[in-house]
Parts: C-alpha cells; sequence; structure tokens
C-alpha cells in the first residue's frame, strides 16, 4: 500500500527518473505533487506495471496532479557529465518547470543534490512506497518511452520501439551489427565483450 506522503505540513513533491540504465536515448525525469485526495486503483512503482497499466495512468495522473513536469538530459550530457550526474540534474530541471513551488522533495533512490534550498529526502524504492515518487516514475517512463519509439523510427534495426534503448541482446547484436548511432552513450560499456568501442 503506497503512502501519501512522507511528512505532513508542507507541499510535497515527489521525483524519480526513467532510463539510467540504457545504452541509448535520454534520462529522464518527472516530478509530480499530488492533491489530497489523489487516487488511482493501480497507481505503483511503473516496472510493477503493464505497458498498458502506465498509458492509462500518464493522462489520468497529468489531469489529476496539482503539478507535474517531465525533463530530458541527452546522451551527449550524460558522456559529459555521467549518468547519476545526469539522473540528478533531470529531476531538478522537472523541479524546475512546476508551475507549484514544492516546499519539500522525496526522491527515488539514495543519491540526490540540494535544490534551491528546498529539504529533501532520499528513499530507496520510493518508487514503490510513495504515491507522488510512483506518479513521477510513471511518467518519466511513459515520456522517454514514447521519445524512443519515435527516434526509433529512424533506426528501425535497433528495435527500439520495444527494448526503448535498454541492453537487451538483440539491442546488443544490432550494435554489432550495425554500430552506433548518436543517440547511443558513448562513455557506457555497449558491448560486453569490448572495453572500448571504435568510434
Amino acid at each position: 500500500m503506497l503512502k501519501f506522503k512522507y511528512q505532513k505540513e508542507l507541499i510535497e513533491v515527489g521525483t524519480d527518473e526513467a532510463g539510467r540504465g540504457c545504452l541509448s536515448g535520454p534520462v529522464v525525469a518527472a516530478a509530480v505533487i499530488l492533491p489530497d485526495d489523489f487516487s488511482h486503483p493501480f497507481l505503483n512503482d511503473s516496472k510493477q506495471l503493464t505497458e498498458k497499466q502506465r498509458r492509462e495512468l500518464k493522462p489520468y495522473i497529468e489531469e489529476h496532479a496539482l503539478s507535474w513536469a517531465v525533463a530530458f538530459v541527452d546522451e551527449k550530457k550524460i558522456d559529459e557529465i555521467n549518468i547519476l550526474q545526469s539522473s540528478i540534474l533531470a529531476m531538478h530541471k522537472s523541479i524546475k518547470k512546476l508551475d507549484v513551488k514544492p516546499e519539500f522533495i522525496i526522491v527515488d533512490g539514495n543519491k540526490f543534490k540540494p535544490f534551491n534550498k528546498i529539504p529533501h529526502q532520499t528513499i530507496v524504492k520510493g518508487d514503490a512506497k510513495f504515491m507522488s515518487i510512483a506518479a513521477a516514475s510513471v511518467l518519466a517512463k511513459t515520456h522517454r518511452d514514447a521519445f524512443m519509439e519515435k527516434i526509433g523510427l529512424e533506426f528501425p534495426e535497433y528495435n527500439w520501439k520495444q527494448n526503448k534503448g535498454y541492453p537487451t541482446k538483440q539491442h546488443r547484436n544490432a550494435i554489432r551489427e550495425f554500430g552506433i548511432t548518436k543517440h547511443h552513450r558513448k562513455t557506457f560499456r555497449l558491448l560486453p565483450e569490448q572495453l572500448k568501442l571504435e568510434l
């Protein structure tokens, strides 16, 4: 059973990201402030939901949230500052875009940097514990999935429509056969047997 808030007094935002473990594409974060009466029968950590459930939840969350925002950090920035810093940057960018100013931030995971002197709390597996983080996980995932499907039209051989840039066997086989695209993360170990890709 998801809890509504970490603390009771302040306007609380939950934030989470999607795409950290991918070989290609951006890392995407969402920030969500929910009203006190928010409920949905199958809101949960996005990884526990089917794609159909996430797609059904997305417009419901966007319609009923007090405020929500999504932010992208692309593969060039990921290669420049690393994936952890990029994930935190995406979360900061999503919080900054909110049209309601939060007074407290709850973050999925155990790493975060202070944002605008707003107090925050990191929560391991927070997306399976708190509603706003779960809602953020759904928005981050659905917005990222839609983006990967769109760029996948240009590079159909990698099947991003299905694997969304994650390191599946099929995705790695496509890298072996066709090389890398502008969307691949050059600093990631794209193939297990190669320590360094010939670029």
